[in-house]
């Protein structure tokens, strides 16, 4: 680590902890308990710290449980609690079964096998990787992996088919073409699935203390055919924004058919891989409501059964860094929201927002803060910071404004999620594609604004009748 990024680190930590002391020293507003204050100002540090990330976020998450101790906000026991989760325990076993994918080879032959068919024409290939993202996306919860891991490797790959030194600009104009469509379609099919993501337990976290429950079922049905359509629809628009120089090429088949000849034919790693992931979504979709299995309980089945056939080994689950990181950031902060919602802070906060606007009628309120919760995103580099900080209050203010609770969580969660597209820093996996280099940042952002109107216009509209049809509303 050089000099001026060690100074630029403690700086940071310095002036989060100043504004904690500023705050700890303001009277104590009406209202709130002097624990639950203290325990939202630990809460705005802890925030503070994994949105300007002076230190990785599970050592923030260390600190922020040490200064609950230290302060008597918190006593150990109640610290600890929220490890005991079984939301936070859903993240690490679904990181753990997503090795088998990886490891295997399954996820980068299921990739290879739709460009063999759809990959004649460039919009063909950004579909194929599309559908390769959304095949993986129920049971791969790191975007970064699935995106980083698997699509980002083979998608390059093919960038590189259309170098041609008698057409210059090809490989760029495409490269940037198909990164654009491989960024966009990981924020998509993000908010497709509870399992696609690590914020989509955590927000499902914070909708249970308002006593909404959304089962791995529930969510995939009221994301599928919205979800589906802008999977559908996104390519088209990236194809008028930002046409590909080369619209067709045999190379990009031929290229998917060499790399799958090199694997040869299905390992037998490879086909238990694959049923035991179709066991998995059949319990994730019924198991519940005919055996009394929630998707936790589903999730450890199948990361049992991948030990028991050896498809990935224990090791391997035990040396998982972004599994165990996750675990120790996300049973905090749903620890700390917990409390927060306990203490009636998150309760006070909605009462002061909801004051802001009420100059407005339920209907437009509600409208015009779905818009500022969606393009607050701007400032978030994380989907989980966003849903931490915003999503438990205003899921409140909705569900006072009349807002079916159901409704409310599913709008402010798709919400989160979609809104990650708008930058290239705004979900965990689009810096990896932005930063392959064939598309400049303004473009970047011009593009995802523009999908921005595009996913807001198709929730809005296909979504709210989808819902109406399953019943939701």
């Amino acid at each position: 680590m050089t000099s001026n990024k060690l100074l630029m680190q403690n700086l940071t930590l310095l002036g989060i902890f100043l504004f904690g002391t500023v705050l700890w020293a303001l009277p104590i507003p009406e209202g709130v308990s002097a624990q639950a204050w203290h325990l939202f100002i630990i809460f705005l540090a802890t925030i503070g710290g994994i949105i300007l990330n002076p230190l990785p976020m599970g050592v923030v998450a260390l600190f922020s449980i040490t200064l609950c101790i230290v302060t008597k906000t918190l006593t150990l026991a109640e610290c600890l609690g929220g490890f005991a989760d079984k939301t936070v325990w859903l993240i690490v076993f679904a990181f753990f079964i997503s090795h088998g994918f990886i490891k295997t080879g399954l996820g980068s032959r299921i990739a290879y096998m739709l460009i063999s068919l759809l990959g004649k024409s460039t919009l063909g290939l950004a579909y194929s990787l599309v559908f390769s993202d959304f095949a993986l996306s129920a049971g791969i919860p790191s975007v970064t992996a699935r995106g980083g891991g698997i699509i980002f490797p083979v998608a390059s790959s093919l960038c590189k088919s259309y170098s041609d030194e008698t057409h210059p600009g090809v490989s760029s104009r495409n490269g940037g073409f198909l990164m654009k469509i491989c960024a966009q379609s990981s924020v998509i099919t993000s908010a497709m699935f509870l399992t696609a993501m690590a914020a989509n337990p955590v927000a499902v976290g914070f909708a249970q203390q308002a006593g909404v429950t959304i089962s791995w079922g529930t969510w995939a049905l009221a994301a599928i055919v919205p979800g589906l359509l802008c999977l559908i629809t996104m390519p088209l628009v990236v194809y008028f924004l930002y046409p590909p120089a080369m619209k067709h090429s045999d190379s990009a088949p031929a290229l998917a058919q060499q790399k799958l000849k090199e694997m040869g034919p299905m390992s037998s790693k490879e086909k238990t891989m694959l049923l035991i992931f179709f066991l998995l979504i059949g319990l994730w979709i019924f198991g519940e409501s005919f055996f009394g299995i929630d998707a936790t309980s589903t999730a450890l089945i199948g990361l049992c059964f991948l030990l028991l056939f050896r498809v990935i080994n224990f090791e391997e689950t035990i040396g998982d860094k972004g599994a165990w990181h996750t675990f120790v950031w996300f049973a905090t902060l749903l620890m700390i929201s917990n409390f927060l919602a306990k203490f009636g802070v998150m309760a006070w906060l909605g009462n002061k927002l909801e004051f802001a606007f009420s100059g407005f009628t339920p209907v437009i309120s509600v409208i015009l803060l779905s818009l500022v919760y969606f393009y607050v995103h701007y400032i978030f580099a994380s989907a989980t910071a966003h849903i931490s900080v915003l999503l438990p209050t205003f899921l409140i203010i909705f569900i006072g404004a009349g807002i079916p609770p159901i409704v409310a969580a599913f709008m402010l969660i798709f919400l989160s999620v979609l809104s990650s597209g708008l930058t290239h820093f705004g979900l965990s996996s689009t810096p990896i594609f932005f930063n392959a280099g064939y598309i400049k940042a303004q473009t970047w952002w011009f593009i995802g604004f523009i999908l921005s109107l595009v996913y807001i216009a198709i929730w809005a509209v296909v979504g709210a009748a989808w819902w109406k049809v399953i019943g939701l509303w």
